[in-house]
C-alpha cells in the first residue's frame, strides 16, 4: 500500500493508518553522523553535552539556576540533596546547584585567560629563542629549564604569594607558570620551520626577515601549539581551583569551585555533598575539555579514529 493510501473495510469505513504506513522521516546526514558517533564514541558525546552545559551556564546562568548564589537562609542549612535542592544546601542555607552554575563563569575565565597569557608569552619567548642568535637561545633555554624544574602549581603559588590573592592575580600566576612549557614547544617548532624548503625559497626570493617571520615561520610554528593549548585549559581550571582551595583565589562567599571545596572540607562528617558537588564539577570539566581537546588534535593531525 502506498503512503497516504487508506485501506477500507467492506462497509466502507477506513482502517486506521499503522506505523508501517506512516510517512518516513528524511534520513538526514547529520542524524546518521550523530548516531554513528554516539555508538562508537559515547564518551565524546557526553563530553560535548557537558561542555554545552558549561557554555550555557557561563553565558546565561539564570537559564539554569535563577536563584541568588549569595542569598543565605539559616533555616535551610545543611539540607541533603532532594527535590527542593538537587545538590543540597551549604552551611548558610545556600543552594549548591545554584552556586555551582554561577561558578562556571569564573572557573572558565581562569582557564581561558591563563591559557591566553601562557600561549602569548610562550610564543614570544620561544620565537626569540628559536630565531635568535645561538647565545640568546642558550641563555633563554637555560632559564626555561630552571623554571621547568618547578611544578606549575608551585611556581604559581610562589608568584601569587608576592602579589596577593584574587581572581586576577590567580589568572596571571597560572598563566605565567605555563609560559616555560609553551616557550619550549614553540622554540622546537621554530627550529623545524625555519629550515623548511618553502622558508628557504622565500628567503632566496629576497623576502625580508620580518615578513618571513610573520608570513611563514610564525603561523606554522604556532598552529600546533594553539591546538595543544586547548587540552591545557582543563589543567588551568584545576590549578585555579587548587589556588582557591589554598586560600589564594577568590575569597568566600564567592561561588568559586575551589573556594567551595575548601569550605566544605570542614563539614565532611555531616554534609559530604558540600565537597562532593564542587569536586565532581571540577573533575567533569577537566575530563570533558581534555576529551574535546584531544579530538580536535586528532582531527587536525588527520589521524584515523
Amino acid at each position: 500500500m502506498s503512503v497516504g493510501e487508506e485501506t477500507t473495510l467492506a462497509n466502507g469505513h477506513p482502517l486506521p493508518m499503522t506505523w508501517a504506513d506512516s510517512p518516513q522521516r528524511p534520513n538526514r546526514p547529520w542524524r546518521r553522523a550523530v548516531s554513528r558517533l554516539g555508538k562508537s564514541r559515547p564518551g565524546l558525546v557526553l563530553a560535548a553535552l557537558f561542555f554545552t552545559f558549561l557554555a550555557v551556564a557561563a553565558l546565561q546562568p539564570a537559564w539554569l539556576a535563577s536563584g541568588d548564589p549569595l542569598a543565605a537562609n539559616a533555616r535551610m542549612a545543611f539540607r541533603a540533596p532532594g527535590e527542593a535542592h538537587w545538590l543540597g544546601t551549604d552551611e548558610n542555607g545556600r543552594d549548591i546547584f545554584t552556586r555551582l552554575v554561577h561558578g562556571v563563569r569564573p572557573s572558565l575565565l581562569v582557564g581561558l585567560a591563563a591559557t591566553a597569557i601562557g600561549v602569548g608569552a610562550g610564543v614570544a619567548v620561544g620565537l626569540l629563542a628559536g630565531l635568535g642568535h645561538r647565545v640568546v637561545d642558550g641563555l633563554i633555554m637555560r632559564g626555561v629549564d630552571v623554571l621547568l624544574a618547578f611544578p606549575d602549581l608551585l611556581f604559581a603559588l610562589v608568584i601569587i604569594t608576592f602579589w596577593g590573592q584574587g581572581t586576577f592575580n590567580t589568572i596571571v600566576a597560572v598563566g605565567i607558570a605555563s609560559v616555560p612549557r609553551y616557550a619550549r614547544m614553540v622554540r622546537a617548532q621554530a627550529h623545524v620551520v625555519r629550515r623548511a624548503g618553502y622558508v628557504e625559497a622565500a628567503r632566496t626570493l629576497g623576502l625580508s626577515n620580518p615578513a618571513l617571520v610573520f608570513r611563514h615561520i610564525l603561523p606554522n610554528a604556532v598552529k600546533p601549539i594553539l591546538v595543544l593549548s586547548i587540552i591545557g585549559i582543563g589543567g588551568k581550571i584545576a590549578a585555579g581551583a587548587s589556588l582557591s582551595f589554598l586560600g589564594f583565589g577568590a575569597p568566600p562567599p564567592s561561588p568559586e569551585w575551589g573556594s567551595m571545596l575548601s569550605v566544605g572540607r570542614n563539614f565532611l562528617g555531616n554534609a559530604w555533598w558540600l565537597t562532593a558537588a564542587p569536586a565532581a564539577a571540577i573533575t567533569l570539566t577537566v575530563l570533558s575539555l581534555t576529551a574535546l581537546g584531544r579530538e580536535i588534535v586528532r582531527r587536525t593531525e588527520g589521524r584515523a579514529p
